[in-house]
């Protein structure tokens, strides 16, 4: 999926997958690891900014130091997408991890690296998604409110069972059965003329690119309406939708058993950020 990188480690830029860690260490071995990741594309990196910091606060979260500011991060993050030429579809992905500790990581020892990859937008015709047998985790036995590493082999495997199913995605609900997201991405439906969204309860991240997506549809006078939402209201909905940094805002054209068209509200919604983002 990924073409050629760039990696920024301890002061200096290297090509490709350049070796950072060893059996000692603590992300290595106990997955003291946050990320971050933003998008360019057609000659924009929107939010670009808004990632930089959410990682800042990520590693925060995870009992890391930041050993660069959120303004250092976005300055190398630039760096990076200048490095290729430009319009190319990047993946930009800022990481913190721990390089010593016990089970608890050693914030002294946080280490900084950023990867800019070439990695194609996923297409605009969207996905098919069931529903998970996998459940997000309740903030009280997960690090839910950063963008942890160790959150993702729940979502791998959720992903490996929908694909095992033959669908390209998974639905997960949290842990008391409402919908929560994707297993990779946010999750909106349409009914009857409005949007909504499942509120965030702690139990996954409220995404930049979610955010973006909802303040826009409302100052286009779209009633966005974010609350609890039942498994039986997305297989009822006019609409499902998904808005993510990776393949930025795209249709669901299957729901377990049923089939879907790209609607007018999720076209809006996709519209309007390309516009936002290429403002």
């Amino acid at each position: 999926m990924a073409g050629r990188a760039v990696t920024y480690f301890r002061g200096a830029w290297h090509e490709g997958n350049p070796p950072i860690m060893g059996p000692m260490t603590h992300a290595f071995w106990l997955s003291s690891v946050v990320f971050d990741g933003a998008r360019a594309f057609e000659g924009v990196a929107p939010d670009l900014d808004l990632h930089c910091g959410r990682a800042i606060r990520s590693a925060r979260s995870m009992m890391l130091k930041p050993c660069v500011t959120a303004g250092e991060v976005l300055e190398l993050c630039q760096d990076g997408i200048a490095r290729f030429p430009s319009g190319t579809p990047l993946y930009v992905r800022p990481m913190f991890f721990a390089e010593g500790g016990w089970v608890d990581p050693d914030p002294e020892t946080t280490q900084f690296v950023l990867a800019v990859y070439e990695s194609p937008l996923p297409p605009a015709s969207g996905f098919t998604a069931c529903l998970s047998t996998r459940r997000r985790p309740l903030p009280v036995s997960a690090p839910t409110e950063a963008k942890a590493s160790a959150l993702y082999p729940n979502a791998g495997l959720a992903l490996k069972e929908a694909k095992g199913r033959g669908f390209d995605n998974a639905i997960m609900l949290d842990p008391i059965g409402n919908v929560a997201e994707f297993a990779t991405s946010n999750l909106f439906i349409a009914k009857d003329g409005a949007v909504h969204t499942p509120i965030p309860n702690g139990t996954f991240l409220n995404g930049i690119t979610r955010q973006r997506v909802i303040h826009l549809l409302r100052d286009a006078g779209i009633a966005v309406h974010e609350r609890t939402i039942g498994w039986a209201e997305v297989l009822e909905a006019d609409e499902v939708f998904s808005s993510g940094n990776y393949a930025k805002v795209v249709p669901v054209t299957r729901v377990e058993d049923r089939h879907l068209q790209p609607g007018p509200l999720g076209l809006t919604a996709r519209q309007l950020y390309w516009d936002f983002a290429h403002r």
